[in-house]
């Protein structure tokens, strides 16, 4: 029979893990499934990282001070209107993003609260 595994403390995790003791504002999802990524995806993810880091606003290795999370996701269902990029903890669910609204959607709704209607379709709560 095998020893019981010891779990970890949350210590232990949030040494190992340094999100887990920030205060996060913000998370931004890209989803880079397929056919957002046939959209064009890899090229959204990359301007919030890049426009967030310029910023000094992601939250990463470099800059753990940043208080934006911006991972890449799996499908959420909006694959035929992709690429998506949702935004918690408002739970906003953009549509058709391109690089070139990543500035708008950062300035507007990251930085000032203001989701960019244009895109938003759907909005969780």
């Amino acid at each position: 029979m095998d020893a019981p595994r010891t779990t970890p403390s949350p210590e232990q995790d949030a040494a190992l893990a340094p999100v887990i003791g920030h205060e996060l504002v913000r998370q931004v999802l890209v989803c880079t499934s397929k056919s957002c990524a046939a959209n064009g995806s890899e090229a959204v993810l990359e301007a919030f990282r890049a426009r967030l880091i310029e910023e000094k606003l992601l939250f990463y290795k470099g800059n753990q001070a940043g208080e934006v999370q911006c991972i890449n996701c799996g499908s959420v269902g909006f694959c035929a209107i992709g690429p998506a990029v949702l935004v918690y903890p408002e739970g906003i669910w953009y549509a058709h993003v391109t690089p070139a609204d990543v500035p708008e959607i950062i300035e507007s709704h990251l930085k000032g609260g203001m989701p960019v209607e244009r895109l938003v379709r759907k909005r969780l709560g």
